[in-house]
């Protein structure tokens, strides 16, 4: 149940991430969704190798939504650096 709620997290941290850096995205809606849901488990994982969530603990809606700009930021400097070459 805590990958769901993690994926369903991430979902919904993707679009709210994809609201707070419009512009052009090199994958679209579906690619900046499911970079949500990365940064989702990376702000997971992260959380909790650092002591902010117990084992097992999902990342809250903030911390996701975090990780899937800093996802997103990263995704955007390497795929926007492939197209201009």
């Amino acid at each position: 149940m805590g990958i769901l709620w993690t994926i369903i997290i991430g979902f919904l941290a993707g679009i709210v991430a994809k609201f707070l850096m419009p512009g052009r995205d090199p994958g679209g809606f579906i690619i900046t969704t499911l970079l949500g849901i990365a940064g989702a488990f990376v702000a997971t994982y992260l959380g909790a190798a650092v002591g902010w969530y117990r084992p097992g603990e999902g990342a809250g809606f903030i911390g996701a939504i975090v990780g899937a700009v800093v996802i997103l930021a990263i995704y955007r400097m390497i795929a926007g650096r492939r197209t201009t070459v």
